[in-house]
């Protein structure tokens, strides 16, 4: 029997070099995602990419302001990622409102609803400024701190709580209705 815990140092360099990104860019924030993919920082030498999929990304960037439409949507995309997964978070915004701090419809703490890895404040931050967070997220994963996905497994009560306190209990069903009268019709169309 193999102790596969011998390789996860091992595990852990090759999942810091091979991230692969699913961004929700609201607001201002996704300007800054353009340039970090250019020539001049070139994501791309580190492994990293764009990928619209959910189910195939293990780094997720949440920029700019959220509110409660939004957040559903976040909280279900999150939950769609694979293990490990890790969550970015940059703008002032998503860390305590920013310029919307006095607004009845924006999130204020989005780590009271996901676990957030890494924040970079700014509003909005500079190219050179999330490319030191995703420098520092992957240290932390090479080091095993970047570790969002288990403690939201372990204190999935204290997030759902959150989650239902604004959005009522029972909304992921009522989501997932909306849904899948449409995704049936689909199906019977084809």
């Amino acid at each position: 029997m193999v102790d596969w815990r011998l390789f996860e140092p091992l595990f852990e360099f090759a999942r810091k070099r091979s991230l692969w990104i699913v961004s929700f860019c609201t607001g201002c924030g996704g300007i800054e995602m353009p340039p970090l993919m250019t020539s001049r920082y070139d994501l791309e030498r580190f492994g990293m990419m764009p990928n619209p999929a959910p189910r195939m990304a293990d780094l997720f960037l949440i920029t700019g302001y959220v509110t409660p439409k939004t957040l559903k949507r976040i909280i279900i995309t999150y939950e769609m990622q694979p293990d490990p997964k890790y969550v970015m978070a940059h703008g002032s915004c998503p860390l305590n409102g920013g310029i919307y701090w006095d607004a009845y419809n924006a999130i204020k703490h989005l780590d009271k609803y996901i676990p957030v890895d890494v924040y970079i404040a700014g509003c909005m931050p500079r190219p050179e400024a999330v490319m030191d967070g995703i420098k520092k997220i992957m240290e932390m994963i090479e080091n095993g701190t970047a570790d969002g996905w288990k403690r939201y497994k372990e204190n999935y009560e204290y997030y759902k709580k959150n989650q239902d306190e604004l959005f009522g209990e029972g909304w992921r069903e009522k989501e997932a209705r909306k849904w899948i009268p449409w995704l049936m019709d689909k199906r019977r169309e084809e």
